[in-house]
């Protein structure tokens, strides 16, 4: 292992950060929508889960519920392999799980836990809240219902990328790169994005100013 990647307990990460998203199966409102009736977010069609190489090394000690993704388990590969491979950080590799049915929680990967949101970083390096993965809009009931995620699990969040961030420079980078090309994303439609905001509440953000509006969860964009 590279000797700059921080020696991280994983197992202490997953029993802070395993708090359910919401107070119901989320999984149940969008798997009937979706093309092969699964929730967007167990579906490899739809997202792949990357994992650090220290957290593979971990669940490969645990857990045979796990295997490096080949790129070959869906059936209607949704996108070039090679081009996912190559969006892939450094520092993570993607994996494939035996499938929702036989989930276990407690080895679920830290990117299955955060989904479908990822650590908001500010152009001026700033962690400020929850963000939600723009690609699924249309497939993820939860994006559509913000208002419903639990403030535990917001905590919960915010505490385990607090933790790593403080680690691991080269992860939180990561995150700033990934909410630039949101801000990008949603400049050229000319919409606001939503945020969960760590203190709590909810906002739209301005992708060109970075100004954020506080708003009530009803104000929120809804997609279904």
């Amino acid at each position: 292992m590279d000797e700059r990647v921080p020696k991280i307990d994983f197992h202490r990460l997953y029993e802070r950060f395993d708090v359910p998203l919401m107070d119901m199966d989320c999984g149940k409102m969008c798997a009937p929508h979706n093309p092969r009736g699964l929730p967007a977010c167990c579906d490899l069609c739809l997202a792949v889960p990357a994992a650090y190489h220290g957290e593979w090394e971990y669940l490969c000690i645990h857990t045979d519920l796990w295997h490096v993704w080949r790129g070959d388990e869906c059936a209607v590969e949704a996108s070039d392999p090679a081009s996912v491979l190559e969006e892939t950080p450094g520092h993570m590799l993607l994996l494939a799980c035996r499938g929702a049915v036989q989930c276990r929680r407690e080895f679920r990967t830290l990117s299955c836990r955060q989904f479908p949101f990822f650590p908001y970083i500010s152009s001026d390096y700033r962690f400020l809240g929850l963000a939600c993965h723009w690609d699924f809009e249309q497939t993820c009931w939860v994006i559509s219902n913000l208002g419903l995620v639990s403030a535990e699990y917001r905590r919960q969040f915010v505490q385990t990328y607090d933790e790593i961030f403080a680690l691991w420079q080269e992860d939180f980078e990561c995150y700033a790169v990934s909410s630039e090309e949101m801000r990008t994303h949603y400049l050229a439609r000319r919409r606001r994005f939503p945020l969960l905001h760590r203190d709590g509440g909810y906002c739209l953000v301005s992708p060109g100013s970075e100004r954020m509006q506080r708003v009530s969860s009803e104000k929120l964009p809804a997609y279904w």
